[in-house]
């Protein structure tokens, strides 16, 4: 009897035998990294990401080393501060484009070796329905989003034209990345 092979996305990560540390809170990072067969704990750092600033968002994102920006229209978005400013980013984003630069550092504790890279991925938006802001702003996830921006959400995905780059990026952890930092480090 043959036995079945999983397909190779769910295989089991064959470099699972180190120990890995997630430094950051982020669910969406949480479920990528899960989804690419790691084990891990999760450490993170409280800091005020708010309070380190660096005008480009390739250099913020590695400064933050953990952290998520959309950028629109040349301009950082972080976090919504309110329900407003959220509803404001949202709007912005109907009809339109935008970005989100992400970064990931992998350091090998044994070895001290560290690597980091930044990621960005290009976001082209059909029209979105007032009510569809509404809603989304009304649920409250995307006020804990960078740029109140959730491609993946049932109620924005109809309204994602295009996505220039990998939806795991988007959501805070581009999965070829990290693979090859993890390797280089290795």
């Amino acid at each position: 009897m043959k036995k079945a092979r999983l397909p190779k996305d769910m295989e089991p990560n064959p470099n699972s035998n180190f120990k890995v540390i997630l430094g950051s809170s982020s669910v969406a990072r949480k479920k990528i990294l899960a989804d690419m067969g790691y084990q891990f704990t999760t450490m993170s750092a409280d800091i005020d990401e708010k309070a380190t600033r660096k005008e480009k968002p390739e250099e913020l994102v590695m400064a933050l080393a953990e952290a998520k920006v959309v950028v629109y229209e040349g301009n950082i978005r972080e976090k919504p501060s309110s329900k407003d400013e959220a509803r404001h980013y949202i709007k912005g984003y109907s009809g339109g484009c935008a970005a989100t630069v992400s970064s990931v550092v992998i350091t090998n504790l044994k070895s001290g070796i560290r690597k980091g890279e930044w990621d960005k991925v290009e976001i082209r938006f059909q029209d979105i329905p007032d009510q569809v802001i509404d809603s989304l702003i009304e649920e409250g996830n995307v006020l804990n989003v960078a740029g109140a921006l959730i491609i993946e959400h049932p109620l924005i995905l109809p309204y994602v034209k295009e996505v220039v780059g990998a939806t795991d990026s988007v959501m805070g952890l581009p999965k070829a990345l990290t693979e090859r930092l993890i390797k280089e480090v290795l």
